[in-house]
């Protein structure tokens, strides 16, 4: 029986993490960490499908570049206890096409832009057993 799953986690000074780590991570891209000045460098990664942000009509262009993007959300940001970005995971069933996951995700990446306002980085991930 196919299923899914959805979490949403808070990317927080507090715990050590940053924005701009995560952002690098799920993309599998270099991002440097103007704020910490470190690299984070996960080109290397396999297994990543597609990826694409969305941003409000009224965005700058900076928020469709990933690096400017995940540089100004940690910017923006003071306080060491800051949240800089929340990570929604939605795990789809692997039956899914490849064209209907990146179709799904869209759209949910559409339907939060629309209801909060914000600019959404998208990586799909290829199902595990795609890996092999």
């Amino acid at each position: 029986m196919a299923s899914y799953h959805l979490s949403v986690k808070t990317i927080k000074r507090s715990a050590g993490r940053t924005a701009t780590a995560a952002g690098a991570y799920r993309a599998g891209e270099r991002i440097e960490c103007q704020r910490e000045g470190r690299i984070h460098d996960y080109t290397r990664k396999q297994g990543i499908e597609e990826t694409f942000i969305v941003a409000p009509e009224h965005a700058p262009a900076w928020a469709h570049d990933r690096s400017k993007l995940w540089n100004e959300a940690e910017a923006s940001e003071t306080r060491r206890n800051s949240v800089t970005a929340r990570e929604w995971e939605l795990a789809l069933p692997s039956e899914i096409s490849a064209e209907d996951r990146s179709q799904i995700t869209r759209a949910f990446a559409e339907e939060l832009v629309s209801r909060y306002g914000v600019a959404v980085d998208v990586a799909i991930r290829a199902p595990i057993w795609l890996k092999l």
